[in-house]
């Protein structure tokens, strides 16, 4: 079994477990469920340069332990006065380190939108996401049917979220309706094996529509990284291990800024 279909073995417990704590209705009642979202694709779309999505995150199968402090608080605080466009906050625990609670705290403070990046397979996942404060939402092509994917895409923005939809091979391209799916995030990390690979971006972006906004995620650490999607269509990164592992944060947040800065 790889890596991705063992995460969704173990999401099936989860939502089991969901179920059994909260309805429908709970959900609704919560204190974010009526809030007006922030909009990541406005933010993305109103940059001139590559945008920055800036992720929180513990750990990774890949990697273990990313950063042993995992003082939130700072790092978000660097987040929310940069020039990132948004927050991709994990939320899964097994496997990265998350908590679905942490999402709630950091809608209490937030100035930027925020990404609930976890594996939704259900839609008592996607009720969950909005009632936690997520403003927006990860789905994963590799993870879902084509059905799934419309039907998760339509039940988000019916209740005041956005959606990132992500793939990482071209075999998943004609599960997607670029018509309801904007914001397409093209992952540079194998989900089967979790090998990093950032020429990715290049190989699947000649394959999709020029009027979708496109984000690249994952490995991406250096200049010469962010030379590279310069010569294509990226309107953002997401940017996680690089800025997680760092000793100077608000330095290396500078430093990728400057990157991502496009010459007129």
């Amino acid at each position: 079994m790889n890596i991705l279909s063992e995460i969704i073995e173990y999401k099936k417990k989860e939502v089991l477990n969901l179920k059994d704590k909260y309805t429908i209705s709970s959900f609704r009642e919560m204190e974010f469920f009526d809030s007006n979202n922030l909009s990541l694709i406005n933010s993305i779309n109103s940059e001139n340069n590559i945008s920055i999505i800036a992720e929180l995150k513990k750990q990774s199968p890949s990697k273990g332990i990313i950063n042993n402090k995992f003082d939130y608080k700072n790092i978000v605080s660097s987040y929310f006065n940069s020039n990132i466009v948004g927050v991709s906050v994990l939320t899964d625990e097994k496997y990265f380190g998350g908590k679905i609670s942490l999402l709630k705290e950091l809608s209490l403070i937030k100035k930027k939108p925020l990404l609930r990046k976890d594996f939704i397979i259900d839609t008592y996942q996607v009720y969950q996401s909005k009632a936690f404060g997520a403003d927006v939402i990860l789905l994963i092509c590799e993870a879902l049917t084509k059905n799934q994917i419309k039907d998760f895409t339509c039940l988000a923005k019916e209740i005041g979220l956005e959606v990132l939809l992500e793939l990482h091979s071209t075999d998943q391209i004609s599960k997607i309706n670029f018509q309801i799916n904007k914001l397409i995030g093209i992952n540079n990390r194998n989900l089967t094996d979790f090998k990093v690979d950032i020429y990715s971006t290049l190989k699947i972006i000649k394959h999709l529509p020029d009027n979708i906004t496109i984000v690249s995620e994952s490995g991406i650490n250096k200049k010469e990284d962010l030379e590279l999607l310069k010569s294509t269509n990226v309107n953002a990164v997401l940017v996680g291990e690089y800025l997680m592992s760092s000793n100077y944060l608000s330095k290396d947040l500078r430093n990728l800024e400057e990157w991502c800065k496009i010459e007129s």
